[in-house]
């Protein structure tokens, strides 16, 4: 997708900065995760002041280039005011633009002199990146280990037409710091405890590493979401593809399958059309792009036949509020190219250390990449805190 359909052009951004009613509650504030003032960069950016506009973004949000395409309409757009009159300012794609059209080198955050104390961030996702961007901005040095050659994270698994990789390393170059900030590429830590050797304090953003199973026979012949979002042009096909899943990251396989080219793409979703975890923007997109959702279906079990994949699926029903099985309703589904399982992820033990914070996924569970920056600013705060503590 080319950056014009991504960002908003000149008379879009112009329409949406003045759609904003300017509202003192600051609503669309308050519903953000890392309190980002959209009233606020928006009232400068209607006055033609872009620096502090990009600025006061940059204020809370380390990511907000990235975070403007991706994130989710659930928290400032549905907070916004102007939804009640006809619908909401497109806040995230107002701030996506400004940052793209108006961000200069020279707007990077300004970071003091070292402080003499030295932490590690595990994990270059959003999280880290984010605990990373403010633990600098207070003088400490930081080290962060990624395992994988590229920073990113999970973010690396969102389709090119939604994040252009491009994009992330904008936000990474006005977080990184040569003095203050080492990136580590390529180096996984399989034994966290070990860095405290060397650190005060031990960030750990690393994700959900493992992939949740279906616990169904021929799981095996199911392929997990990360492997498929992190290499799809190795499963590449033109075949009948399943997903099975009804979130973000299933709809993500979904398109990703149908812009490699695959004749059809099925979703089976457990529940409701209604409980999908996604967008509207996204649903909507499912649509456009024709592909086929099958609501309260479960698959059962999964077998390699005659060089594809059958999926044997039951129905589901609603009694009252229990989801239960329909007897008798599973059905064989043959043909299929690919299976992809999107069904969710999980970190692995926790340790217990109080010089060791836990940020984003591997503490939360999947969440949005806002919450994500929000879980990491507050890790980094909470670590300052305790070095600050502990040195008193």
């Amino acid at each position: 997708m080319s950056a014009q359909k991504i960002y908003l052009n000149t008379v879009q951004l112009k329409a949406e900065l003045d759609r904003c009613l300017n509202c003192k509650n600051q609503p669309c504030m308050n519903a953000c995760p890392v309190n980002c003032n959209p009233q606020e960069f928006i009232n400068q950016a209607k006055q033609g002041n872009y620096t502090d506009a990009v600025r006061t973004i940059g204020r809370n949000n380390p990511l907000g280039q990235t975070c403007g395409l991706i994130c989710p309409d659930k928290f400032c757009m549905a907070a916004c005011t102007r939804s009640k009159i006809d619908f909401a300012v497109n806040i995230p794609k107002v701030q996506a633009t400004i940052l793209e059209k108006y961000r200069r080198p020279e707007d990077k955050p300004f970071c003091p002199a070292y402080n003499g104390t030295d932490i590690a961030v595990i994990g270059a996702g959003p999280a880290g990146m984010a605990a990373a961007a403010v633990l600098s901005r207070l003088g400490y040095k930081i080290t962060i280990y990624e395992a994988s050659s590229r920073i990113g994270g999970a973010l690396n698994m969102i389709p090119e037409e939604r994040l252009p990789r491009e994009t992330i390393v904008k936000d990474w170059e006005t977080i990184a710091d040569e003095r203050l900030i080492e990136l580590r590429l390529n180096n996984p830590v399989a034994d966290p405890g070990y860095l405290l050797r060397e650190y005060a304090g031990i960030i750990i953003a690393a994700g959900e590493p493992n992939c949740t199973n279906l616990g169904i026979p021929g799981e095996e012949n199911c392929l997990c979401y990360m492997d498929y979002l992190q290499n799809p042009e190795k499963y590449k096909t033109a075949g009948r593809v399943a997903v099975i899943g009804g979130g973000c990251v299933a709809a993500d396989c979904a398109f990703t399958a149908k812009n490699n080219g695959a004749e059809q793409v099925e979703m089976f979703v457990r529940r409701r059309l209604a409980d999908m975890r996604v967008t509207r923007r996204e649903y909507l997109d499912l649509l456009n792009k024709e592909i086929d959702i099958t609501a309260l279906s479960s698959p059962e079990r999964a077998e390699k036949k005659n060089g594809t994949v059958s999926l044997f699926v039951r129905r589901n029903r609603f009694n009252g509020d229990k989801l239960e099985a329909i007897p008798g309703s599973t059905v064989e589904i043959p043909g299929f190219s690919l299976v992809v399982k999107a069904v969710g992820s999980y970190a692995g033990p926790l340790l217990e250390n109080s010089r060791i914070i836990y940020a984003g996924d591997c503490k939360h569970g999947g969440s949005t990449i806002v919450e994500a920056i929000a879980s990491g600013r507050s890790a980094a705060f909470i670590m300052n805190e305790r070095l600050m503590a502990a040195a008193a």
